[in-house]
């Protein structure tokens, strides 16, 4: 039997490995060229890192150009803060690195390609499932020579939050809503500046401001749908507010000179009420599309692929069907972690974000500065931050 993944990123290419690894024939489709695009989430926590390890792979992961950060600052009109501080897990991995998400997907991939049933093809993008016998039997990809269709036991769509495959399975979707858009951008780092990576928070404002060594990688919140009246206003409407809040990047942010040198992530939060059919499977933003709170959609999508194939990768292997049943086991074991991830991040949509942009006229509520002494309530957070909600861990064994 075999498996066809849609989708190359963080969920297919570990889910990929996985099943190569432990003897399945798997073919993974890119729908890009490469992997060299600019994204926003390059943070790899200490979840998918011992994932690594278990797998061999935290060496060569280690050897990337990377940063570690262990604690995250928080900045306010009145001075700094800690928000919480990674050092105390208790793990080898007391950090979040940061990590250019081609190289992570270029150093899974690589793995996966050193096992004699995996195929990888790029500038192949899936549109179509086939249905036979009221079950998916593969699914039908372009690529720069054609159309294709590739049969499979097992199709999986992990192609992203705006998910072709789940739209033409027309599985249901809960829509959770969220009052934010995120607009990232890039500023040079100098010498002199703070090595924090850390969040400004002010009156109608919240920035989150990434070390990434050479520039800072910045995303600033703002209400949903408000990038048409901030391009109306022209380009100080978003470089002055900046100044104020950020001063020492004032010399910067002349380079900012046009709205064409933002990129806006359209913020969702939602779920497939039901993961899968016949054949079948979503997994990763296909399945739940994540708020950018926390930072934690790569390291969710790869529990969803570590799952996927601890329960999957015998039977695939076998050749033994693959009731429906079992893949509504993993859509039961994956949920409760998704639903209490999103609804821990819509609690800072609605408490934090929503009162801190001034949505309803409210203002920004006050952190109180010893919150994040008191252990139970800065272990909690140091847990969830690091390892999330059921970690889970490879149990698949390599093949021979």
């Amino acid at each position: 039997m075999s498996c066809v993944i849609a989708g190359g990123g963080p969920a297919g290419a570990m889910l990929g490995l996985l099943l190569a690894r432990s003897g399945v024939k798997v073919t993974l489709l890119e729908k890009h060229a490469d992997f060299l695009r600019d994204f926003r989430g390059d943070t790899i926590h200490p979840s998918t890192m011992q994932v690594l390890d278990e797998v061999g792979l935290i060496d060569d992961f280690l050897a990337l150009p990377h940063r570690k950060t262990r604690r995250l600052i928080l900045m306010t009109d009145d001075g700094m803060r800690e928000l919480t501080r990674l050092s105390g897990l208790r793990s080898r991995y007391d950090y979040i690195a940061m990590v250019p998400q081609w190289d992570f997907l270029d150093l899974v991939t690589g793995a996966a390609k050193r096992h004699p049933g995996f195929e990888m093809i790029m500038n192949a993008e899936a549109y179509d499932l086939i249905r036979e016998d009221g079950a998916v039997r593969g699914l039908r990809y372009r690529d720069p020579t054609g159309e294709h269709e590739i049969r499979a036991a097992l199709t999986v769509a992990a192609d992203g939050r705006n998910s072709t495959l789940r739209e033409v399975a027309g599985l249901p979707v809960r829509n959770l809503g969220a009052p934010i858009d995120v607009l990232w951008f890039r500023l040079p780092r100098a010498a002199a500046d703070t090595e924090e990576t850390f969040l400004r928070v002010a009156a109608g404002y919240f920035v989150v401001a990434i070390n990434r060594e050479t520039y800072w990688q910045m995303a600033c919140v703002i209400p949903k749908g408000g990038l048409a009246d901030l391009r109306a206003r022209g380009i100080d409407a978003f470089r002055e507010p900046l100044r104020r809040l950020l001063p020492f990047l004032d010399d910067r942010l002349a380079a900012i000179e046009g709205y064409d040198q933002l990129s806006m992530l359209t913020v969702k939060v939602d779920h497939l009420e039901r993961w899968h059919l016949p054949g079948f499977l979503c997994i990763g933003d296909a399945a739940h599309a994540m708020s950018p709170v926390f930072g934690v959609g790569i390291n969710l999508a790869v529990q969803d692929a570590v799952a996927t194939a601890n329960l999957l990768a015998g039977s695939l292997r076998s050749g033994a069907p693959i009731p429906e049943s079992t893949l509504h086991l993993l859509q039961k074991r994956r949920m409760f972690p998704t639903k209490a991830t999103q609804a821990a991040q819509r609690f800072v949509q609605e408490r934090l974000l929503r009162p801190t942009l001034g949505l309803d006229g409210g203002k920004p509520p006050r952190v109180p500065t010893g919150i994040t002494r008191i252990p139970v309530l800065s272990g909690a957070l140091r847990r969830f931050v690091g390892f999330g909600i059921r970690p889970e861990h490879v149990t698949t064994r390599a093949s021979s």
